[in-house]
């Protein structure tokens, strides 16, 4: 590796970058990125890659420091395998889900 790319590697830092949806669920990815519009033009591309990309007028942040996390609630959670399935693929998944939540079969 030539110093120029290590130099380069110790300038990057690991980011946390995050975002509240409107409907109150945060999704956080990790980049590494050399300023605050990389992280956050890398964070969006990852969110758009997992079909969660935030809006323009969502607040972005950005910790620094160094996978993505989303948080939803358990209420959430039941409501969602409570609903009607859009395919049978995610008919069988929420199926699978029920059951490990031993909740009842639909």
């Amino acid at each position: 590796m030539q110093q120029a790319e290590v130099d380069k590697l110790r300038a990057m830092a690991g980011c946390i970058v995050s975002y509240l949806d409107t409907d109150g669920m945060r999704h956080t990815v990790e980049v590494d990125a050399d300023s605050l519009y990389e992280a956050t033009a890398l964070a969006v591309r990852t969110f758009r890659q997992h079909g969660c990309e935030p809006g323009r007028a969502s607040k972005i942040d950005v910790e620094m420091r160094t996978s993505v996390t989303h948080t939803v609630t358990l209420g959430k959670v039941h409501d969602w395998l409570t609903g009607g399935a859009k395919t049978p693929k995610e008919a069988i998944l929420k199926e699978r889900l029920r059951g490990l939540l031993s909740m009842p079969s639909r």
